[in-house]
């Protein structure tokens, strides 16, 4: 079928509540309205509020009561309306979902899902364009992942239903009806920790995730650049083989993505490529994102993330250095 990214998470989340009677949507606004972008749409009608539950406006009592649930023996999923107010939940997410596990020795283990609108590109008001990756893959125990397609969303979703550790799963707000694409109807699961090579070339790698992907694969294709660009898809655990191996190919690297620049998930992948691929390289590493200062209003958002020219401007920089 085709699907854009909000219905095929709609269909991913509609397939685990009737394969696991004991998962649970919560969040505001998820049960009759569906949602704010309706990515839960139709299923308050078809399994009830008894699984899928609106909440009041308080991301710390979602994400709380969520992780009791999880220990309880439940699957939930819970939703926060806009990545920015995921930092009211952070103590919860730092101080007690990442660290059950641990802190049991494995006898407590924390199925949970959180998924979350992130970056920018739509015109949103302040504090609903945030891009926190890097926060929450530095904290030990949470897995990051974040899509770039329906196919990938759809895929990748299901998988994190299946995982025993939480899941901080971040939706592209600009992508989710912004293209369709060839979707399966049944299950299937994209593995986590494993990059997507949506491009293959030799002159160098792209390594990127969510909203530059597409942008990046158009640079390339009207400009007749020979690059591989690598979809990370999961950034934490970063898959670190397929990183090297590309940059191994190409002996150059830049690492793209939408987040300001700052100790973003970029300087990390650039770090490790420094550190285990240093005479592979035949130019440094080159990083390309978001300007480290808060991200703006929507009248200069299109200055803020990286667009097409310059992606194309760091690429020539990078072939000619």
């Amino acid at each position: 079928m085709m699907s854009n990214m909000v219905t095929a998470l709609n269909n991913a989340l509609d397939l685990c509540l009737e394969e696991n009677s004991k998962a649970i949507i919560l969040g505001e606004d998820v049960g009759k309205d569906g949602g704010v972008f309706r990515v839960t749409d139709g299923l308050f009608a078809k399994y009830g509020p008894g699984r899928v539950i609106d909440t009041p406006l308080a991301e710390s009592s979602i994400v709380g009561a969520s992780i009791g649930m999880a220990i309880s023996g439940m699957h939930p999923f819970p939703e926060i309306q806009f990545a920015g107010f995921s930092y009211l939940a952070f103590n919860q997410l730092a101080s007690h979902a990442a660290r059950y596990r641990s802190r049991t020795r494995g006898n407590i283990k924390i199925p949970m899902v959180l998924r979350m609108p992130v970056s920018g590109g739509v015109k949103t008001l302040e504090h609903h364009s945030e891009s926190p990756e890097a926060l929450f893959s530095h904290i030990g125990g949470l897995v990051v992942m974040e899509p770039s397609n329906p196919y990938d969303a759809k895929g990748m979703l299901i998988k994190a239903s299946h995982m025993d550790d939480p899941v901080i799963f971040l939706e592209p707000t600009k992508l989710y009806r912004l293209f369709k694409q060839e979707v399966p109807e049944g299950m299937y699961e994209v593995p986590a920790g494993k990059a997507n090579l949506v491009n293959e070339g030799d002159d160098l790698t792209i390594i990127t995730y969510g909203t530059m992907v597409r942008p990046a694969q158009e640079v390339v294709k009207e400009n007749n650049i020979s690059a591989d660009i690598l979809d990370l898809r999961t950034i934490n655990p970063l898959d670190e083989s397929a990183i090297l191996s590309s940059v191994k190919k190409t002996g150059r690297a830049l690492v793209l993505h939408e987040a300001p620049l700052s100790f973003g998930a970029g300087a990390e992948i650039a770090a490790r490529i420094g550190e285990k691929s240093l005479y592979d390289l035949k130019s440094p590493v080159m990083r390309l994102g978001g300007f480290s200062f808060p991200y703006p209003f929507s009248g200069d958002e299109d200055y803020w993330v990286p667009n097409k020219n310059r992606i194309l401007y760091s690429i020539k920089k990078l072939m000619n250095s």
